[in-house]
């Protein structure tokens, strides 16, 4: 019930700030500003190259990328594997190229199992309609909301309604395409309909998964959408064997193997689906490689999840102020999780995630195939989830989102400190959190970004363990510069008679316990 975000930016937009000091003999180095910090957390996230991003991050076996020279004898495996994921990712179109104006058949379903809990038709078609027009030319050109009892039978509806919906779809030419908003359609069920009817029929399964092939930037988020697409080649496997009158399943004469054209088929397909599980793995242990490397470098992060379209990237780009980020109002913008820095108020730096959105009735295999790709999440160091809070089913978003986190079974720490953000008050006047802890927000506006930083600032400190200290040290000797490379210098007070400086610094608890080893005392 959800679907996902990952890449990362260089960040040419970051800047570095010095903070002066009381002595010009004690002026302290430049702290750790957010560019330096993300080309760091680039290295360890391990994220390929994403919109706007730029080239190769190192590879996970410490090796130099084929750019950058020396591989010794590694470099043709690593080739080979390469056009291998290529080959892999050359998939048929799924929906036809062009101008579409589509018909949205909505079966609202009244009472029983197939009910959805909890929302309304008219709002399920809104989504419905949303998706359609995440299309590239394609355009709703009209509604029909049929009650049904029994959504998941044959051709979906009764006789007489399937009769009078053929009228209207045949009698209006101005309709290309049907959109049938149910979960899946079964084979025999999309080609009586597409014969009945005269034109093409697309269920959510089908539009969904084009959606996700479009805006899959990343090869991992690309052989996640091939992984997915599995069981609609196997289903038009089926129907095509069927087609044939089931020939080709009894024949025994393919190229004198003593396989049936299905059986040929179908192993193909098993095959296919080893190789993008087996791809995908070695890019999950580069990602969790690559990820112990950017835990060494302590760098605290920040997921922001949130049902899709509720305004993620518009807070991030206000919290950063990355004139780089272009939000996009449509859903599944992109399904790559991409990485931002920004400065808590502290000048503590933080890497925001920005993740896939969530949504509510997205078909099983689509949430298996990228359930990897959140396991992100799993290694934050807090989670912010950002609800549209002008939704008329804002409630409703809130518990698929939350639902589908704990599907996830991240670390009950993780869940319990997560911090609420109502985005998009600005439409709803006088607005007041019902959420203990939660702070509302305009994004667009920058309405209660203050206090969100704030808010997210004592989270952070108090999720990885930092405090705010007082140290003093000798002006003679490495600890300044060791505390600007290793910790958040937040004030340095210089005592020039005494040969010393006091230090407010943020700093975790791994990085004092190495500071008082090395320097004793």
């Amino acid at each position: 019930m959800w679907a996902v975000r990952a890449a990362v930016r260089p960040g040419s937009w970051l800047f570095r700030v010095a903070r002066g000091c009381g002595a010009p003999r004690a002026a302290p180095p430049l702290s750790p500003c957010p560019e330096r910090a993300l080309a760091a957390f680039r290295g360890g996230l391990g994220c390929p190259e994403g919109r706007g991003g730029g080239g190769r991050g190192p590879r996970a076996d410490g090796r130099r990328s084929r750019t950058g020279g020396k591989e010794g004898e590694e470099e043709p495996e690593a080739a080979e594997e390469e056009e291998e994921e290529e080959e892999l990712l050359r998939r048929d179109p799924l929906l036809p190229a062009g101008t579409q104006r589509v018909c949205l058949v909505h079966p609202d379903v009244k009472w029983g199992p197939g009910k959805p809990p909890g929302t309304r038709a008219e709002w399920q078609v809104v989504e419905a309609q949303a998706l359609v027009h995440t299309l590239d030319g394609w355009s709703v050109v009209d509604t029909v909301v049929v009650p049904t009892k029994t959504p998941d039978r044959k051709l979906v509806f009764g006789r007489g309604t399937l009769e009078r919906l053929t009228e209207k779809i045949r009698g209006s030419p101005e309709i290309t395409a049907v959109f049938l908003n149910v979960e899946r359609m079964a084979a025999p069920t999309k080609k009586e309909l597409e014969a009945a009817w005269g034109v093409q029929v697309f269920d959510r399964f089908t539009v969904v998964l084009h959606i996700f092939r479009c805006n899959a930037r990343t090869k991992e988020a690309r052989l996640q959408v091939a992984l997915a697409e599995l069981p609609l080649l196997r289903s038009h496997l089926k129907n095509n064997v069927a087609h044939l009158g089931g020939r080709g399943r009894d024949s025994r004469h393919i190229m004198g193997s003593g396989e049936s054209f299905m059986q040929v088929q179908e192993r193909l397909l098993k095959d296919k689906e080893a190789k993008i599980r087996k791809a995908l793995d070695r890019l999950r242990r580069k990602r969790l490689l690559l990820g112990q490397q950017r835990r060494r470098r302590e760098f605290p992060v920040v997921s922001v999840v949130g049902y899709t379209n509720c305004g993620k990237t518009t807070l991030i780009k206000a919290l950063t102020g990355d004139a780089a980020i272009q939000p996009r109002d449509q859903l599944f913008a992109t399904l790559d999780v991409t990485a931002h820095a920004g400065w808590l108020p502290s000048r503590l730096t933080v890497i925001y995630m920005d993740t896939i959105g969530f949504l509510s009735q997205l078909p099983h295999s689509l949430v298996e195939s990228f359930s990897a790709t959140l396991e992100d999440v799993g290694h934050s160091d807090l989670i912010v989830h950002v609800r549209d809070v002008s939704h008329p089913e804002t409630e409703l978003q809130k518990a698929s989102v939350l639902s589908a986190l704990r599907t996830l079974q991240l670390p009950r720490p993780l869940l319990d400190c997560m911090v609420e953000v109502p985005n998009k008050v600005d439409l709803v006047p006088g607005y007041i959190p019902a959420e203990p802890g939660a702070v509302a927000v305009s994004a667009l506006l920058g309405l209660g970004l203050e206090e969100l930083k704030a808010r997210l600032e004592e989270a952070v400190l108090k999720a990885t363990g930092r405090r705010v200290l007082t140290l003093r040290v000798g002006l003679a000797g490495p600890q300044l510069s060791w505390l600007h490379q290793e910790a958040t210098v937040q004030a340095v007070d210089v005592r020039p008679e005494a040969g010393v400086a006091d230090v407010k610094v943020i700093i975790s608890d791994s990085a004092y316990g190495r500071f008082r080893k090395l320097f004793p005392g």
